[in-house]
């Protein structure tokens, strides 16, 4: 799961730098300033959550004793449920996507919640 966490993480965090580039320059002109600010909002936390996965991996070489499968997992499944619903609502403005967000969002409050349990109850 390290790997896979360092990977993914790496992947996410170049896929966050692309679509935040292609959001400022490619659809500055494009989209409404609502829809240009719900891309933004995707982007960051597309990152964030990117350094987060970066994180977990980094951590998991550090002790690997310590089960960090699930919260990297809920990382990911956010970034693509938050961030790729509010993509898509920013590019489509298709306001059902706006109901899959929050699912997105709990999968990073639990992944975060997860990790800070798990490294708390880790024997050194």
């Amino acid at each position: 799961m390290t790997k896979t966490s360092i990977v993914l993480g790496s992947i996410n965090a170049f896929l966050a730098v692309a679509l935040g580039a292609f959001g400022a320059h490619g659809l500055k002109h494009v989209l409404s300033e609502a829809a240009l600010q719900t891309w933004s909002t995707a982007n960051q936390y597309h990152m964030y959550h990117s350094l987060g996965l970066l994180l977990i991996g980094i951590l998991q070489l550090q002790k690997p004793h310590i089960p960090l499968q699930w919260p990297s997992r809920l990382m990911f499944m956010g970034i693509c449920l938050f961030s790729g619903s509010l993509y898509l609502l920013a590019v489509s403005g298709i306001k059902l996507l706006g109901m899959i967000t929050p699912l997105g969002g709990l999968c990073f409050l639990v992944g975060w919640a997860w990790l800070a349990y798990q490294w708390s109850r880790a024997q050194d």
